[in-house]
């Protein structure tokens, strides 16, 4: 689909200028000038490609890449201007837990907001901020006390780094300002989290503007040795860790990873060992310890956060994504008292975390994450994703016995299906291939939106959805694979 004409110049010169300029009318979206077809989906595009500048996409693709207008959706299902469906099996990029249009959440949502929509949480605060955070620290693992909200992902993120490097400045340990990450790890794309992701596909052309990072050798466990299991490869891999710590611990603030999963390193994953090993060392030789766990929180590991599958406490854990079922955008960070205690002194010490966000606390948001947590609370849906996980890693089994797929994974409610020539994890195909590219049009398709992480074929559906629908959903991404690797 091509993109639609420009919109016309409007020329100042000549007669027209001569006259005073006519009010501009602004309608609303209720107005009749303003209403038109739900089902016009080439208008809709249209629109689209002449003024939306979308994420993570080459824009010039949708010259032949249609652009899909979305009008509703329902459950796992998503519906487009001309009606046709497709199941959320990416959650809508990992955010959604129980369906699209939920009417616990929806519910949540409207009757906050015929109470309160905003108040600044600067000297103010709010009855949906407060249970949050209450509830959270319950469920939290042990030790973390104090919740620091922000909007998104990546802000989190800053938040913990800064929160980091600010405490141990308040303590007197000026030459800790460093930060030690894993490689293929992502945390965002602000400037500090992009600095302390090391997937050099978003970060290398900024790397000019990025603070100085320390990295060691991922634990990924699709790079171990031929018939070595995962904890003996993620034990294994943890002595690089280790060495870095040991050599530079006077100088690192935080060492920062994504708790068992790497989602946009392509849904790489390793066992909780490393995890505990990171946990003792950095209590060792005096380091914090940030766990991101914007994606893999509330569940999609298997336990409501993957953190507790090694039996550990961060320092800093941070929320966001799924904390408001894909309604709204919020974040939080958690962290322990004596962290908190570090900024908590007389205004003329000048040692306050003076970070902030417009939106800190949004009581629409507060309120959507709060009908989450009854969710989780009232339908024992840990319990009931053991069931769904198992249906899915049988069905995604199958996929493993195609021609061109290398490795099929699987961390809770997370499956990946890792494609490679002739199936050799030694012979990855060549990006500019974009077969991935191929098995997402192929769903499109086939009402099946999977989108691809280079040659990782992954799902991570809403909690919502049924065994049948997985059955659809893993027959369509097995015919996309075929299509995808016939050549």
């Amino acid at each position: 689909m091509m993109p639609g004409p420009r919109r016309p110049c409007h020329r100042l010169g000549g007669a027209r200028t001569q006259a005073a300029p006519r009010p501009r009318r602004l309608e609303s979206r209720h107005h009749p000038a303003a209403v038109r077809p739900m089902n016009d989906f080439a208008s809709l595009a249209r629109r689209d490609l002449r003024s939306v500048w979308h994420p993570c996409t080459q824009m010039k693709d949708h010259e032949w890449l249609p652009m899909i207008p979305i009008v509703r959706g329902q459950g796992v299902w998503l519906v487009d201007a001309d009606g046709r469906r497709y199941l959320d099996a990416v959650s809508s990029w990992w955010v959604n837990l129980f369906g699209h249009c939920n009417p616990r959440i929806s519910g949540a949502v409207s009757a906050q907001a015929a109470r309160l929509e905003h108040v600044m949480l600067a000297g103010f605060t709010h009855e949906p901020a407060i249970e949050l955070a209450e509830r959270l620290v319950a469920l939290a693992p042990p030790g973390l006390s104090r919740c620091f909200y922000a909007d998104n992902g990546s802000s989190a993120i800053e938040v913990a780094l800064k929160m980091s490097f600010h405490y141990w400045r308040n303590a007197g340990r000026t030459r800790k300002r460093r930060f030690l990450t894993l490689t293929n790890s992502y945390h965002g794309e602000t400037l500090g989290a992009l600095a302390v992701g090391h997937v050099e596909l978003y970060r290398e052309i900024y790397h000019p503007l990025l603070m100085d990072v320390l990295s060691v050798p991922s634990p990924d466990c699709y790079l171990r040795e031929d018939g070595e299991d995962w904890e003996s490869h993620s034990a294994r891999m943890f002595e690089p860790m280790e060495q870095a710590l040991a050599r530079h611990a006077e100088e690192l603030c935080a060492v920062i990873v994504e708790p068992l999963v790497q989602c946009a390193g392509g849904m790489r994953m390793y066992h909780p060992v490393y995890l505990a090993k990171l946990r003792e060392a950095c209590d060792r030789h005096g380091v914090h310890l940030i766990a991101d766990e914007i994606a893999v929180g509330f569940g999609r590991t298997g336990t409501l956060f993957a953190c507790e599958q090694a039996g550990i406490t961060p320092d800093f854990l941070c929320l966001s994504k799924g904390l408001t079922g894909g309604y709204l955008p919020l974040s939080v960070v958690l962290t322990r008292e004596t962290v908190y205690e570090a900024f908590y002194d007389e205004y003329a010490t000048l040692r306050a975390f003076l970070h902030s966000h417009s939106y800190t606390g949004n009581p629409l948001a507060c309120s959507a994450a709060l009908a989450t947590l009854d969710i989780f609370a009232g339908d024992d849906v840990i319990e009931r994703n053991r069931a769904l996980a198992a249906h899915l890693g049988r069905r995604c089994a199958e996929l493993g016995e195609l021609d061109h797929v290398a490795e099929v994974r699987q961390q809770g409610m997370i499956v990946a299906v890792e494609l490679a020539r002739d199936g050799d994890r030694r012979q990855p195909y060549d990006w500019r291939e974009r077969r991935g590219l191929r098995v997402y049009r192929h769903g499109l398709g086939h009402e099946a939106l999977l989108r691809p992480i280079g040659n990782v074929v992954y799902f991570m559906p809403p909690y919502v959805i049924t065994p049948a629908e997985i059955d659809g959903l893993v027959a369509t991404a097995r015919d996309g694979i075929r299509a995808a690797t016939c050549d």
